[in-house]
């Protein structure tokens, strides 16, 4: 399709974006033809590497050949049910998913997106303990199609939707790297989570109900909390009534090298927990898994969550599939190694280009934060713009993201399948990236000093 006339589409009859979004200016990307295994490709037949996953709903790779197989055997015999019956394809995965659970979680009911996930864990978590009030990461997203969602994304603007949910409120998120109270771990004591509860405590207007959370926030800019904060959390909400909600749309089925990203926190056993993303390897299916207790308390206060498609006989077939996939593949396993290779590149990288502040995150799930200066910790948000127009040109495509305004975190999610070879190209093309912009850097300081 020729841009001229992507662009008159866009313009006549597409919806309009903001501006500034991850999702403004799509007219002038890459339109994707074909996909498959790590590679896209655009309408002109230029091939990119695709280090974000699709919408990370392609962590299993692009048409991973089991998935493709199983959902075309679906389509044959059997595609929508009525969810008020049951199907094959639906007990299977109940029964899957049951099994590979981390106990005491073993109940599950089936959605269609993240968001509703996210929706209806807050409305389990609400029945459950009869309370009220949601409080979540001030750095968190969790959403966008619901009014609820779109009220505990807090990384995003709330001040954009005109009205949020009652009883949802936010707590300092534990970015050690920028600590909002300016101390260090572990001298600290998680001082962030204790002044937040305080003032929580202060402001609830009901009886609380769940605290919402990633195991590593994403759109956040991939912030990993110290050792030991779920653990003070869950504590903290048992000693509250409410129940700890983990959100795994980002971090579950393998992407941080356990099976579930709130398995890196030993003992851990959060009440709630909601899967997506690449559950259906690329359709769309979502999960909210809980404790028979949980499920217990919710139902006997009328918890009910449904959508027409939601249990699907083809949405469900992938996500068992998926799973299969996930473990017999060994997923997790492979993450880990994705992320030694990336991260011991980038350690490497940084003792070269001082835009390199600080590199994290888990598995497949990556963020290297750019500054201005390692001292000061400036944020590079012109420099890493930078550094992915120049990715995207050479074919590898990734996003940029970070805590509220900043936008200074390259965020690099490849597919659990990635060869070493891959992400070596990968890489390379990162490197020539931020070599291009030292010679810039150096040519300014040239002239800097010729002017003086």
């Amino acid at each position: 399709m020729e841009k001229k006339r992507v662009k008159s589409i866009v313009g006549k009859y597409m919806f309009p974006t903001e501006g500034t979004s991850y999702m403004g200016g799509l007219e002038n990307r890459p339109v994707i033809a074909k996909s498959e295994g790590r590679t896209v490709w655009d309408t002109d037949g230029k091939a990119y590497l695709d280090f974000q996953s699709g919408q990370m709903g392609a962590a299993l790779g692009h048409q991973h050949p089991r998935m493709v197989k199983r959902i075309t055997a679906t389509m044959e015999s059997l595609l929508h049910s009525s969810n008020t019956m049951l199907n094959v394809p639906r007990l299977r995965l109940h029964e899957k998913l049951g099994k590979i659970l981390p106990r005491p979680l073993e109940k599950s009911v089936f959605l269609v997106s993240g968001s509703d996930s996210i929706e209806a864990s807050i409305d389990l978590a609400r029945k459950a303990t009869g309370g009220l009030d949601i409080i979540g990461l001030h750095a968190g997203l969790h959403g966008s199609t619901s009014y609820v969602t779109r009220s505990v994304s807090f990384n995003w603007d709330r001040r954009k939707h005109a009205a949020v949910a009652p009883h949802t409120g936010s707590v300092l998120t534990p970015y050690c790297y920028r600590c909002p109270l300016g101390l260090k771990f572990p001298k600290c004591e998680i001082q962030c989570l204790t002044a937040s509860l305080e003032l929580a405590d202060a402001n609830f207007t009901a009886q609380p109900a769940g605290f919402i959370s990633e195991s590593v926030l994403s759109a956040g800019g991939i912030i990993v909390p110290p050792e030991g904060y779920f653990n003070r959390v869950k504590a903290e909400c048992d000693k509250r009534g409410m129940e700890l909600i983990m959100d795994e749309a980002q971090t579950g089925l393998g992407k941080t090298g356990k099976l579930f990203g709130f398995q890196h926190e030993p003992g851990l056993k959060p009440g709630i927990i909601a899967i997506s993303k690449h559950f259906g390897g690329g359709l769309p299916i979502s999960a909210v898994c809980t404790t028979a207790d949980v499920a217990k308390r919710a139902v006997g206060r009328g918890y009910f969550a449904t959508r027409s498609h939601a249990t699907d006989p083809l949405l469900c077939a992938a996500g068992e599939e998926s799973l299969d996939i996930v473990v017999e593949e060994d997923m997790p396993g492979k993450a880990a190694q994705i992320e030694r290779w990336i991260k011991s590149a980038f350690r490497k990288m940084a003792k070269e280009f001082e835009w390199i502040g600080d590199i994290r995150g888990r598995g497949v799930l990556l963020g290297i934060e750019l500054v201005a200066d390692r001292q000061t910790k400036a944020p590079a948000n012109a420099e890493t713009q930078k550094i992915y127009d120049y990715a995207l040109d050479k074919g590898l495509i990734f996003q940029i993201r970070g805590v509220r305004e900043l936008k200074n975190v390259i965020r690099l999610v490849p597919p659990m399948t990635s060869t070493r070879a891959e992400v070596d190209q990968a890489m390379s093309i990162l490197y020539d990236a931020f070599s291009g912009l030292k010679k810039k850097g150096s040519k300014r300081k040239a002239t800097a000093g010729k002017k003086r």
